[in-house]
């Protein structure tokens, strides 16, 4: 079985993935596995419209990535990122010796709107032996709440040859920041490849 090496995620710095991020699902190419080894050199490209969160996604990915990782914002503009054939990235992966890509992009929002019962408190009390007294029944009231589910696909491929290695989505619920996000996915994304027998 061929050994495909990938700079791979820190699992063992990373905490439990919060109950706001869960893998939905995951595919891993027959036969592949990764180790974590510093020879790596892994490009971090996350495809979304904003660059603040783009420069935020790679940044914190890069820090998550064990070997030489670059974040693409650093060598590849958005706008050239845009308007990129698939041979043009070709070329720029082999000038900077590229082994691997990690990609990164929203792939679904969702919203969600589920009901929440209302709750009945009832208290009784009783004076003397025999003589039974009821109080009030006390509760309040049922509504709705609509939660954003949040679909972020990870991928992963090798350059030499191009091809996809290992891919992943994970749903987050209500996302407050971009930050914990990221964070949350890659652990997420880090114990998937671990189950799935890719990271090693």
């Amino acid at each position: 079985m061929k050994k495909l090496i990938l700079a791979a995620f820190i699992g063992t710095t990373l905490l439990s993935c919060g109950p706001s991020t869960k893998i939905v699902k995951s595919w891993v190419e027959p036969g592949a596995s990764v180790s974590a080894t510093p020879e790596t050199n892994t490009l971090v490209i996350s495809l979304v419209k904003d660059e603040t969160s783009r420069r935020v996604i790679e940044d914190q990915l890069v820090k998550k990535l064990v070997g030489k990782s670059t974040a693409s914002y650093t060598v590849l503009s958005s706008e050239t990122l845009k308007q990129a054939n698939e041979e043009g990235l070709n070329q720029m992966v082999a000038q900077g010796k590229y082994t691997h890509i990690l990609l990164m992009r929203l792939a679904d929002v969702e919203k969600e709107t589920s009901y929440v019962p209302g709750t009945t408190t009832g208290y009784y009390g009783g004076y003397g032996r025999y003589y039974g007294y009821g109080a009030g029944m006390y509760g309040s009231p049922g509504y709705y709440t609509t939660d954003k589910n949040y679909f972020v696909e990870t991928m992963v491929y090798s350059t030499n040859p191009n091809k996809l290695l290992w891919t992943g989505t994970t749903k987050t619920v209500n996302p407050s920041k971009i930050e914990k996000t990221v964070n949350e996915i890659a652990t997420a994304v880090s114990e998937r490849m671990k189950k799935d027998g890719f990271l090693k």
